[in-house]
């Protein structure tokens, strides 16, 4: 069932929901670099363990807590399955935006989702597009450009094809937030969506390692190739951390969020993930931030902070409307 966002205290807790998952996403970077620099495991075989390890915990945390979650009604099947396949494409395009053009591109190319979002959502779903909504993705997007520090000329030595592979990162990305508020309106629960979701994207990725000659970068050369931590305890114990912890409660309460914001103002908070990213960074890896990145942090959460309050006015003004009708029908 979803609840309607324009109650204030609905938004307080979208907006609370998201900005948890921003900060539990902002973590998943810091470990799939240390995955990728100490294993050198392939990008989409991470990818292919880490969705294996999201479904186990999935399994174990909803059958303990609450079986019925487990199982879904068979109209919804095929949109899962979809659905699915929109994670999967998003993963292997991210992976290969990322081999393309490097991190701090591929990050700028990947948060292009906002504009996407705020585009599709109002024509595909009726979410409202306004003025503000418009400038809030203005001051994140370009927030992103700095805390990435995309802005130096050298970041975008990139060929056409690595460019049009971000944008359509990005293009992914939006359509995984449109159809998780799309499952929400259809009355799906944000964690049965996830588990399935994930187990889909699993057996496409899956297929996508194994498939003879394939061109992506970061797949497997051999079936064998799977198994390419083997005897490594200390990697998969990692692998099975990012996809239990951060994974897990990233997407998951992202999901959640859904149920409450539409998809554009839920895929504008994560806008914060760099943010925090470079934040984890600074206190965990000792990375120093630039003056470029603090600006480009107080630019993201002044975009966020600022569409906040423009909603909150608006909803505080509905409800105040809405009582005064009340009060005149009474009396």
């Amino acid at each position: 069932m979803t609840t309607s966002p324009s109650h204030p205290s609905h938004l307080t807790q979208g907006y609370t929901v998201a900005v948890i998952s921003a900060v539990f996403l902002s973590t998943t970077a810091i470990f799939i670099r240390y995955l990728t620099q100490t294993y050198q495991i392939p990008s989409l075989v991470l990818a292919f363990w880490r969705d294996v390890f999201v479904v186990l915990t999935l399994l174990i945390g909803l059958g303990w807590y609450n079986p019925r979650l487990l199982r879904i009604n068979q109209k919804h099947l095929g949109y899962l399955v979809g659905y699915g396949f929109v994670l999967a494409i998003f993963n292997a395009m991210w992976t290969l935006s990322v081999a393309l053009n490097g991190a701090a591109v591929a990050t700028v190319l990947a948060y292009c989702s906002t504009a996407f979002t705020a585009l599709l959502g109002w024509w595909l779903l009726k979410e409202r597009l306004n003025w503000a909504k418009l400038l809030a993705v203005i001051l994140c997007l370009g927030g992103c450009v700095l805390v990435s520090e995309a802005i130096d000329p050298a970041a975008w030595r990139a060929n056409l094809v690595g460019i049009l592979t971000g944008v359509l990162s990005g293009l992914c990305y939006a359509i995984y937030s449109l159809m998780g508020r799309s499952a929400s309106q259809r009355g799906l629960n944000p964690w049965t969506t996830l588990i399935y979701t994930f187990g889909f994207a699993t057996v496409f990725l899956l297929a996508g390692n194994l498939f003879p000659g394939n061109p992506i970068a970061g797949v497997t050369a051999r079936p064998g190739d799977l198994l390419w931590l083997g005897d490594a305890l200390a990697g998969w114990g990692v692998l099975i951390f990012l996809a239990a912890g951060p994974t897990v409660l990233g997407f998951g309460l992202y999901n959640v969020s859904l149920s409450y914001l539409p998809s554009s103002v839920a895929n504008l908070i994560v806008t914060l993930e760099p943010v925090f990213t470079a934040i984890t960074a600074y206190f965990l890896l000792g990375e120093r931030l630039t003056w470029m990145q603090i600006v480009g942090s107080l630019v993201v959460l002044t975009g966020v902070v600022f569409f906040r309050l423009y909603e909150g006015r608006l909803a505080s003004l509905s409800a105040r409307s809405q009582a005064e009708i009340g009060a005149a029908s009474a009396g």
